[in-house]
């Protein structure tokens, strides 16, 4: 019923708008140029007011009565959780809200069927009394509003300080996600180094917290703070982004320097696309192909030459990234070779310059600032992978240089250690958060080098 509800709403915007808008005109019979505001401005203005006041009650109506509604059925059975824990008590709440929509319960008995069975009552009810109250509110803000229409009144600004509104809300949210993102990791990885130092998670070379209770010389149910040592992901993770960016970095720079200097309009309009399109593909397929296509073949060509090839090799999985980054090395590098002041290639070209020497010698120095911020978001992006390095890569923690071994980086043992149920207590699971601590550092210092970098370029040719 609330999905019709939003659905009528939606259709009463489009006709306030139009009322409004019908109502403006007719207010001066006709000589818009007798309003303070635009037709179109008094017809938003009603819309809105018809509309949203409807849709903000739906939603704290939505966020409220959930908890209203267990606390009624919580009361209503005190007799029968007086006896439960709290953890207990939520998981009978859980349990019978689940019935009572049709969901899946884990031990369904009569007390629980019964709280479901009030569960729905009170849910038709409070979805009545929202859809009442919401087409009240609908109502008296359509007859509120084109009440108010006339040739004097400034809907203008109303709209405008509603949009405005709107806009700093979305910016708050944004803001307060990404607070949220912070503390939360912050807090968490200050709960792990309650448990294990800093010092040896951040220099430790041995990497194994599935037995981080099981551990020699640690007391029966202590954790061994010697086996959360993260220099072996450190390690595979710098391996990887190496490797990739070896790849991606020649590759992008030079497709780059084509695209913008040698390339015809029509080759331009063709492989731009084509080449961008690398970017869309969802990052589990190139996981695919490195799995199924390259890693085979990087291990046959070693047997071919004598060399022991993993299965699950770093070489195989930087390959792979590093193709899958060439878009953003090769649109970035190519939007700040085409900044580059025409003046300047014409004035090599004037000195007897060849197209080649102008290039290398005028537009690359020229557009350096520009392509180094490239190559490190494209460096940020290549840290943050996961999917790639699950199924090319592997799981082993070994402290290596060699690409033809298996190495694991930081993002793949963050969903290693939070893949099914986990105790956020414990050493292990809180891992987790300070891995996404130092590479939430890591990524941040790369972002902001590479704005820096931008902003200087900014500055010398704007």
């Amino acid at each position: 019923m609330i999905g019709y509800l939003v659905l009528a709403l939606l259709g009463l915007f489009v006709v306030a708008f139009y009322a409004g808008h019908r109502r403006a005109v007719a207010s001066v019979e006709g000589d818009v140029a007798r309003l303070h505001s635009r037709p179109s401005q008094h017809g938003l203005y009603l819309a809105l007011l018809s509309c949203v006041p409807a849709l903000l009650l739906l939603v704290l109506w939505s966020l409220v009565t959930p908890a209203i509604e267990a606390s009624i059925v919580r009361a209503r059975f005190a007799a029968e959780v007086a006896e439960m824990s709290l953890p207990q008590v939520q998981a009978f709440i859980r349990d019978a809200r689940a019935i009572a929509f049709g969901g899946i319960a884990g031990f369904p008995d009569e007390t629980k069927e019964a709280a479901a069975a009030l569960f729905g009552t009170l849910h038709g009810w409070s979805v009545r009394i929202a859809v009442v109250l919401s087409l009240a509110l609908a109502a008296a803000g359509y007859l509120y509003g084109i009440a108010r229409i006339a040739p004097a009144f400034r809907a203008r600004h109303m709209v405008e300080r509603t949009v405005r509104g709107f806009l700093i809300l979305c910016s708050v949210v944004a803001i307060l996600t990404t607070i949220g993102i912070v503390l939360s990791l912050i807090f968490e990885s200050l709960r792990f180094f309650q448990q294990v130092p800093i010092y040896k998670f951040l220099f430790g070379t041995h990497w194994s917290p599935q037995s981080a209770f099981t551990g020699a010389g640690a007391e029966e149910g202590a954790v061994n703070t010697d086996i959360f040592g993260a220099v072996p992901l450190f390690a595979g993770t710098l391996l990887i982004t190496v490797i990739a960016m070896l790849v991606a970095a020649p590759v992008g720079l030079m497709s780059a320097i084509y695209l913008s200097d040698y390339a015809s309009r029509r080759v331009r309009a063709v492989a731009k696309p084509m080449l961008e399109i690398l970017a869309g593909i969802p990052t589990v397929v190139y996981g695919f192909f490195a799995a199924l296509t390259v890693a085979p073949f990087f291990r046959r060509s070693g047997e071919a030459l004598g060399l022991d090839v993993a299965s699950e090799s770093a070489l195989a999985a930087g390959v792979v990234m590093g193709i899958m980054i060439i878009p953003f090395v090769s649109s970035l590098s190519d939007d700040v070779i085409n900044a580059v002041p025409q003046s300047l290639r014409d004035g090599s070209a004037g000195l007897g310059a060849t197209k080649s020497e102008t290039i290398r010698k005028v537009v690359l120095p020229a557009a350096l600032p520009g392509i180094v911020s490239a190559l490190l978001l494209a460096v940020s992006r290549a840290i943050g992978e996961t999917m790639i390095v699950v199924m090319a890569a592997g799981l082993a923690a070994n402290l290596t240089i060699n690409p033809v071994e298996a190495v694991t980086t930081v993002t793949v043992q963050i969903v290693t250690l939070l893949v099914g149920d986990q105790e956020f207590d414990s050493a292990k699971t809180l891992a987790a958060f300070a891995l996404g601590l130092v590479l939430f550092c890591a990524t941040l210092a790369l972002n902001i080098i590479a704005l820096r970098v931008v902003k200087k370029y900014r500055e010398q040719y704007e």
